[in-house]
């Protein structure tokens, strides 16, 4: 991917999921972003999602149209051992309906044939309505790593398939920038960025905290950012998944983020990004999961 020139950037859910979506379109475009991502189904049993009315739906589409940001991918299918492809229709239909080009989906099926099956005809089902599908590995998740999730998709063996690369996952388990370099691109269609300390935290549920809700602006942290990026392909679209857990306002959050990637392509490298504001002493701001 080019360095020296900003892409256009996704604003992904996680980072503003405070927010609905009628009012995620007019919060990111005043932030500069050009795309947002939306949370239509919740990562876990009880979390946060946004299912749409027939009549949000439309209204939706309407501010979409608007303020000219496009939806580039729709949230989080989990793929369990009871997963069935055609019980998401409704989810597709509605992310076709509203622009989206990608759905993303998490694997929780601990056998590789039956993952790799449901991978298929979700992705199958998805293309007939021009979507593609981006597997994401989770540390905490049977699918975990980059390796298993390659070998997924290859197995799933459909062109609408992919592997969502995400700059904090990455590097929570142990895979490198060098490892996504070796990758066809073809499988390297969205990629999520945020930084973070070096040292993970001590434990599974901490390490859930830190993703859901503590990471760090790009250029705060010590992940590789600039490899990653020199690694992805130049078409690969480029969102910003980092909810801040000192910032309280969406909307500073959203502006912070937005300068702070933008940073990464700036000519001067010596630029420093903005740093977030402390949140007064004894408050803490809780991101919704």
């Amino acid at each position: 991917m080019r360095t020296d020139r900003l892409p256009p950037l996704g604003l992904a859910a996680l980072t503003v999921l405070e927010v609905p979506p009628l009012g995620l379109v007019p919060l990111a475009a005043r932030a500069g972003f050009a795309a947002i991502g939306l949370r239509l189904a919740p990562a876990s049993p009880g979390g946060v999602a946004y299912p749409l009315s027939p009549p949000e739906q439309a209204e939706l589409r309407r501010r979409l149209d608007g303020e000219g940001v496009r939806v580039h991918d729709v949230e989080i299918l989990t793929l369990d051992a009871a997963f069935r492809p055609a019980a998401h229709d409704a989810l597709l239909d509605q992310a076709a309906v509203l622009g989206a080009r990608r759905v993303t989906v998490c694997g929780e099926d601990p056998e590789p044939a039956r993952l790799a099956a449901s991978l298929a005809g979700l992705a199958e089902r998805a293309a007939a309505r021009g979507l593609g599908v981006d597997l994401e590995f989770m540390g905490w998740r049977a699918t975990a790593t980059l390796a298993q999730a390659e070998a997924a998709v290859r197995a799933a063996d459909h062109p609408g398939a992919a592997v969502l690369i995400d700059a904090l996952h990455l590097a929570r388990t142990g895979a490198t920038p060098a490892e996504v370099a070796m990758l066809p691109a073809a499988l390297l269609v969205s990629a999520q960025v945020c930084d973070a300390p070096s040292a993970a935290p001590a434990g599974r549920e901490a390490i859930i905290a830190e993703a859901r809700g503590n990471r760090k602006l790009p250029g705060t942290g010590d992940l590789p950012l600039a490899a990653l990026l020199t690694a992805l392909p130049e078409a690969t679209v480029l969102s910003c998944e980092i909810p801040l857990a000192g910032v309280a306002d969406p909307a500073e959050r959203a502006r912070l983020v937005f300068a702070a990637t933008a940073g990464l392509f700036a000519a001067d490298s010596s630029r420093s990004p903005p740093a977030p504001p402390a949140a007064p002493a004894g408050t803490a701001t809780t991101i919704p999961r």
